[in-house]
């Protein structure tokens, strides 16, 4: 099958995915990535969904689309671009999103937790109040967009686009940086305005019964029947695998903890949920686990990088005793962050079909 032709015949290959700012994220992979996907396969799970932008792809080629990630802010984007079928937000929706704050004593977690940190106090403010209005939206897909459209503007203004580090004020102060983008100084609310249009026309129904879980994929597996291809997008250890602590901001506002201790210079959130993938000394017996629990599904590609533990050879040797493995690798002849992106290096997409 050719690329050209998944991405210029297709119903729904109009609908463009708005660029994410996401460590990992294989948004300009995905021409390279669905040439691989067989026509055959009509319900398809993303095991990881992340940034979802393979996800929403699989849905853009007419494929009945499960998508999951276990952590609730990825899951926000997979209900409001996925699994949604036609929600948008409205001017009377921001009418109420931008209202003021009809209950600090119940939403303040933002301005407590964050002012002088990752934002000024105004900013951390109408973040609690935009949270607590979230609520009153009555459709749970308008919620989920009203969050995914939010988080997008948060990662626009923070340098780098996380919140592993505890510059971002002193960032936001530099002529230069700002220079350089001036979103590290515009308000939260006018990223939004900005964001929304192309979310909203992302959004669209491709007549089948998508659905976003949120669930660690070790339990979802066994769980989930009816399959044709599950895409696996590990994280890759070696190569910023603790999305947790780049990404914890995120997750406090959508979860909106109660039950958290806020620890570090960073307040990450602790306990952090357990994910058996980002550690070197649990990665492998999990990845071993989780191709078990997916044989009843027959086609497998997973997403790699040549520079991740296990490396490739392991990780074809996991795979062998259970389907037939091919190899494809896409060069890197630029760095793009991270230390599995680096010039020279290489994206791997394994093609593991039944024998």
């Amino acid at each position: 099958m050719v690329v050209g032709d998944l991405f210029n015949d297709g119903t729904y290959l109009n609908y463009e995915f708005p660029e994410p700012q996401y460590l990992g994220a294989k948004y300009i992979h995905r021409a390279w990535i669905a040439q691989f996907v067989p026509e055959e396969a009509n319900v398809v799970l993303d095991a990881f969904g992340g940034s979802q932008s393979i996800a929403y792809m699989m849905k853009q080629l007419g494929k009945q689309t499960i998508t999951n990630d276990f952590m609730s802010f990825n899951n926000q984007i997979g209900k409001a671009l996925v699994e949604n079928r036609g929600c948008k937000l409205t001017t009377d929706d921001l009418d109420i999103l931008f209202a003021p704050n009809a209950n600090p004593g119940e939403f303040g977690l933002m301005e407590q937790l964050f002012s002088d940190l990752f934002f000024v106090r105004e900013e951390a403010a109408f973040l609690d109040a935009f949270r607590s209005n979230v609520t009153r939206l009555e459709c749970p897909y308008k919620q989920a967009l009203a969050l995914t459209v939010i988080c997008r503007s948060m990662t626009r203004k923070v340098t780098m686009g996380h919140f592993a580090h505890t510059q971002a004020l002193a960032y936001a102060a530099d002529p230069a940086r700002i220079k350089r983008n001036r979103s590290l100084i515009r308000p939260l609310k006018d990223l939004f305005l900005e964001l929304l249009p192309q979310y909203n026309d992302a959004i669209f129904d491709n007549s089948k019964e998508n659905r976003s879980y949120n669930q660690n994929i070790l339990d979802l597996l066994p769980q989930i029947d009816g399959v044709d291809l599950v895409y696996f997008d590990p994280p890759y250890c070696n190569s910023h695998a603790d999305y947790q602590s780049f990404y914890h901001l995120l997750e406090t506002f959508v979860e909106y903890w109660k039950d958290k201790a806020f620890v570090n210079g960073t307040k990450r959130y602790e306990p952090k949920r357990w994910s058996g993938f980002d550690k070197n000394v649990e990665a492998v017996e999990n990845l071993q686990r989780m191709f078990v629990s997916a044989l009843h599904i027959p086609t497998w590609l997973v997403s790699y990088n040549d520079r991740s533990y296990p490396n490739i050879d392991a990780m074809v040797d996991m795979i062998k005793p259970y389907r037939n493995v091919r190899v494809e690798r896409k060069n890197y002849t630029n760095g793009r962050g991270g230390k599995g992106s680096v010039a020279g290096s290489n994206e791997i997409l394994l093609v593991c079909t039944t024998r």
